[in-house]
């Protein structure tokens, strides 16, 4: 069934939105700066889009560096101001609309579904959150306990691929309403950004997850920009990679992050990159 994704009014983060330290240190906190790109700029990620795509065409992805050795500050580096959004309201009344629609086009649609074709096993237990009328699960897939966690009713019971559902606004309270050790992935489909208490998800994240668990967060560069939080809007594709590796990271319960590039037409189409960490034994 072919889905028009532009029937929603998203927006894509272009990756030219940050194009230099000095024009991106007047927005973000000393301490956020740090965060995206090191001390004295050590991470050195490669922000022009040009080079993003020229690495595409010779096989390479510049996606998939960015976790290989990230520096860490210390301590947690955000601010409670990188995750304030522009519309600050409740977010029932914003989801209270179903939108029966795709985020993203068709062709990286395909790619995360034969992602996840290659890195699903039948009889496990998913969570799917920020879940909503498809989850993009391969159709072949028997999973066991597969449950959404979304914000509209109706959207998560036209879920097909979901065996239960839960409705909770997870900014309102971040606590997820399952035992511990009792999922085998947690997965996340364009809508990190939306999730202001980043903290608190990741630590519930690993919480749900067994020993051995992973989570996989499939990000592209569209979003509601009035519900995105305020970094991932001041930041590029690359760096939104770097942040999400960071809230894995300081959460303290997962081994290292990586990041998949499995965008399908670099250039063409919606990127679509997949971070994903394992929970530690």
């Amino acid at each position: 069934m072919k889905i028009n994704h532009f029937s929603v009014l998203t927006f894509a983060v272009s990756p030219i939105m940050v194009t230099s330290f000095s024009q991106t240190s007047r927005s973000l906190s000393k301490a956020t700066q740090l965060s995206i790109w090191g001390a004295g700029n050590r991470f050195s990620i490669d922000k022009n889009p040009i080079s993003v795509l020229f690495s595409a065409m010779k096989g390479e992805s510049l996606a998939e560096k960015v976790l290989k050795s990230p520096k860490w500050p210390e301590e947690w580096p955000y601010s409670e101001q990188d995750f304030q959004r522009m519309d600050e309201s409740n977010d029932g009344i914003f989801y209270n609309q179903p939108r029966l629609v795709y985020h993203i086009d068709d062709s990286a649609v395909e790619a995360l579904t034969e992602y996840y074709s290659k890195t699903f096993s039948d009889g496990e237990d998913v969570l799917d959150i920020c879940s909503s009328w498809v989850s993009h699960f391969p159709p072949g897939w028997k999973g066991n306990n597969v449950v959404g966690l979304g914000m509209n009713d109706y959207e998560l019971s036209q879920n097909e691929q979901l065996t239960s559902y839960d409705v909770k606004d997870l900014n309102d309270d971040p606590t997820f309403p399952y035992e511990d050790n009792c999922f085998d992935k947690v997965t996340c489909v364009v809508s990190i950004d939306y999730l202001n208490k980043p903290k608190q998800i990741f630590a519930e994240i690993g919480r749900v997850l067994r020993p051995g668990g992973t989570c996989m967060l499939a990000m592209s560069n569209r979003c509601f920009p009035t519900k995105a939080f305020q970094i991932w809007l001041q930041t590029n594709d690359l760096e939104h990679i770097f942040i999400v590796g960071s809230f894995f990271h300081y959460s303290g319960l997962f081994d290292p992050a990586k990041c998949d590039d499995i965008s399908p037409n670099p250039g063409l189409s919606d990127p679509m990159y997949v971070v994903s960490a394992t929970k530690k034994a």
